[in-house]
């Protein structure tokens, strides 16, 4: 693990992650201090667009290593995700051999050193020059250390999920033609999850666990003065309390922080100086994805919005 004076305390990881324009409470510093002493990865839970992908993303500018993302998907292999043999190269390199085949036999003295002097050709065949590294391998091998992000894990097989055990516990990956693969420098990993589904207790047991719910009204103030600093502080209040409200009905999508940030900017390009009525309907569709939730919210939109102003 790298060592960095960003990372001696809780309160200098807090300060450098809002100098880095990403606003973190104390419970996700205190785990980022944690998991960079301890070398441990982070499971990253909580509603879509709070923020997790982000705080991979800035962790590794802070640290300035390089971010290795693997996106997974339903159906995601060993071949995607860890590596994959060169084939073309392996083809001509066949070609090759081909082409030498004889003068390689005529060599040799008797039968069985012609098959010894042809299995130390194939041992070149499945060899590190003609293996292609996928992400979970370019993790590993990157000298000085990288930040790899495995993005919605929980949106992979559960055969995938444990194909990662062995990474996330020794840092390292067996490769049958080749042997075991160990980490040049630990990577700092994070895996995140929208809840789609179960995630095993083989793979949470290796992790520090960290859920990052929708910011508290204050934090989420600070969010956007940090994101769209030109909005003032009576349309920032009256918006943060706006989305508070809306996200405690019974929707299909909550509005999220990077949606939030989208309608400051959206307001502050219409020269909004306070919310109205009217103004918040012409701009559902910034904040709002389903149809029957702007109807649920249209319903409430009188309410919603002078209890808005009534709180600023």
């Amino acid at each position: 693990m790298w060592k960095d004076e960003k990372y001696s305390s809780v309160e200098e990881i807090r300060q450098s992650y809002k100098n880095a324009g990403y606003i973190c409470s104390r419970q996700i510093a205190t785990t980022m201090y944690l998991a960079y002493h301890l070398g441990k990865p982070v499971l990253v839970e909580g509603p879509v667009g709070v923020g997790k992908t982000e705080l991979a993303k800035t962790t590794a500018a802070l640290l300035g290593a390089p971010l290795i993302r693997l996106q997974c998907y339903e159906g995601l292999d060993e071949s995607k995700a860890l590596y994959e043999w060169k084939y073309g190269k392996q083809l001509l390199y066949t070609q090759m051999l081909k082409d030498r085949l004889d003068k390689i036999i005529e060599e040799a003295d008797s039968l069985a050193e012609s098959i010894n002097k042809l299995h130390l050709y194939d041992d070149i065949f499945f060899s590190p020059q003609f293996l292609e590294p996928r992400p979970l391998l370019k993790a590993l091998q990157t000298e000085g250390g990288a930040v790899l992000l495995v993005d919605e894990v929980d949106k992979a097989d559960q055969e995938f999920e444990a194909f990662l055990l062995e990474i996330l516990s020794d840092f390292q990956v067996s490769i049958p033609e080749i042997g075991t693969v160990e980490a040049l420098t630990r990577p700092f990993v994070f895996l995140t999850s929208n809840n789609t589904r179960e995630i095993s207790d083989a793979l949470r047991r290796r992790c520090l666990h960290l859920f990052i719910p929708f910011p508290e009204p204050g934090l989420e103030r600070e969010i956007i003065r940090i994101k769209v600093p030109d909005i003032s502080e009576a349309l920032t209040g009256e918006m943060v309390a706006f989305i508070d409200q809306v996200r405690k009905l019974d929707l299909k999508k909550a509005p999220s922080i990077s949606e939030t940030i989208d309608w400051a900017r959206v307001l502050l390009l219409l020269h909004a100086d306070r919310l109205s009525p009217e103004l918040v309907k012409s701009t559902y569709n910034v904040i709002l994805k389903f149809e029957e939730d702007i109807m649920t919210v249209d319903q409430r939109l009188q309410d919603l919005t002078a209890r808005s102003r009534a709180q600023v």
